[in-house]
């Protein structure tokens, strides 16, 4: 992956403030129709089915439990009936929603564009199961991932690993864990992640209201997921602050209109000051979630394609790379 100058990872967001369709238009004006309230969020109404159209179809869909301490269930995505590289996906939701069937569309996408196979995790939500709990099970699935492939009729093949937004930060610190004990993951997607959960950055501020996700309603989020708010603690579970051991190839996805966006690419900045191989996708006109927004909008559906074959290729010519050569010529 190409190394990117560190002043395209540190480029503020100077734009006009546009939006990038008339798709993306129409659900903000109907985000914004919404008055903001001083309550919490509703945790009960965000936690209902979500009504998203089926993604692509599949050689194979499973569901099935990764024995550890804890039962945990994962939705295997297979491709192809030929192996391909194994991506580990762990789905946003804010600490405190979010399942298998919430981003089944995103993986579905994420494997054929990335001609890869997907084995998404459903791992304990806060509050009832705080940080670090969500970490622990991805990293458990990690670690099965990688040591009982041939379960899934799969050749051992190091396993990446991806994550959109707060699934972005675990993502990124179940990484870190597994590799701080002897593990390998091969590559690492974070699309619009959480990485500074003290909400220190200036787009935090400057689009912290108006644009799909408020400030507010981060605190209270990442409140339920530490269960206090002091810096100390805040800072242990923000890959902004934490010691990274060398994380593997990394790909960054951040939108112009998340208050997510400068943090992101914060995290962008520091992989590449400690040499990391790192690549910022900065999306301009775009907010946070996207990849969930490809049925109204066209720039978000491409977006979200672009960096799912961006990934895949990435991890297809690492895997092409470590194939042993043909000498029998």
């Amino acid at each position: 992956m190409e190394r990117y100058p560190e002043e395209q990872l540190t480029k503020a967001a100077t734009r006009n403030g546009h939006v990038a369709d008339t798709g993306l238009q129409q659900w903000l004006s109907t985000v914004r129709s919404v008055p903001e309230t001083a309550t919490s969020p509703d945790l009960e109404s965000l936690r209902l089915p979500r009504s998203r159209g089926p993604g692509p179809d599949l050689y194979s869909v499973r569901n099935f439990q990764i024995p550890s301490q804890k039962a945990i269930p994962v939705r295997y995505y297979q491709t192809r009936e030929q192996s391909r590289p194994l991506v580990v996906y762990v789905h946003g939701g804010a600490f405190t929603f979010g399942d298998l069937e919430s981003h089944d569309r995103t993986c579905r996408r994420l494997a054929v564009h990335g001609d890869v196979n997907v084995m998404a995790v459903d791992f304990r939500l806060a509050p009832e199961h705080p940080a670090p709990a969500a970490i622990e099970d991805v990293v458990d699935v990690l670690r099965w991932a990688s040591n009982e492939q041939s379960q899934i009729n799969q050749p051992t093949i190091p396993v990446a690993l991806a994550g959109d937004s707060s699934g972005g930060l675990i993502a990124a610190l179940a990484a870190n864990e597994y590799i701080s004990t002897g593990g390998h993951v091969s590559a690492v997607l974070l699309a619009c992640p959480n990485t500074d959960l003290t909400l220190s950055s200036p787009s935090i501020r400057s689009k912290g209201q108006g644009w799909g996700l408020s400030s507010a309603d981060l605190r209270w989020f990442i409140q339920q997921w530490v269960q206090d708010l002091e810096p100390e603690t805040l800072e242990k579970y923000s890959p902004l602050h934490v010691e990274l051991r060398a994380l593997p190839t990394t790909m960054i996805a951040i939108a112009e209109h998340d208050p997510l966006h400068d943090e992101g690419a914060e995290l962008a900045k520091k992989l590449n000051l400690l040499g990391v191989d790192v690549q910022l996708l900065d999306h301009e006109g775009l907010v946070h979630g996207f990849l969930s927004l490809d049925e109204v909008s066209t720039a978000a559906e491409v977006a979200g394609t672009k960096m799912f074959t961006l990934f895949g290729q990435v991890l297809h010519d690492q895997l092409s790379r470590s194939l042993p050569r043909n000498r029998g010529r």
